[in-house]
């Protein structure tokens, strides 16, 4: 959205380059859900597809996570060591999906409900597993509880 309104109101006084750290362009997180419980497929929630930062003159890097920033010189370094100048810089961190830290969470069919990734794992767990736990009560907690039902396994809500 920030993009959006850049683009909207200023769109020449800027050259703008995105980073993600996933490797998609961005997408309606909230709509997880809903391709979780089947509402829903993984290319309905994308929100702007890749020839949409073209027409619009972004560069966009996917699965390229900003590794620091040196705010006196401006420069940004990457992961995967690129370099970058700039004159405005705008950090949008998001969030990350907390997992507990008890003894098991780092299993294997132990996973966070976040990403497009996340989903898919659950989308094809269900597949070969019957029965899952859902950590957390919360709205989010249900909503991947009612998409795990929906997909045919037994959950229990804890």
């Amino acid at each position: 959205r920030c993009m959006e309104e850049i683009l909207k109101h200023d769109s020449d006084s800027y050259e703008i380059t995105i980073f993600g750290d996933e490797p998609h362009p961005n997408y309606n997180r909230i709509m997880l859900s809903h391709v979780l419980q089947g509402k829903t497929n993984m290319q309905d929630i994308i929100m702007n597809e890749y020839s949409w930062y073209e027409e619009n003159e972004i560069t966009l890097y996917t699965d390229e996570r900003v590794q620091s920033i040196n705010r006196e010189e401006k420069i940004i370094i990457t992961e995967k060591k690129r370099t970058l100048t700039y004159d405005k810089l705008i950090i949008a961190t998001g969030s990350s999906a907390f997992i507990l830290p008890v003894e098991g969470s780092a299993l294997s069919g132990v996973t966070g409900f976040r990403t497009i990734e996340d989903t898919q794992f659950m989308i094809d767990t269900a597949k070969e597993k019957k029965k899952a736990v859902v950590i957390g009560g919360g709205l989010l907690g249900l909503e991947a509880a009612r998409g795990l039902i929906d997909l045919g396994m037994d959950v229990h809500v804890v």
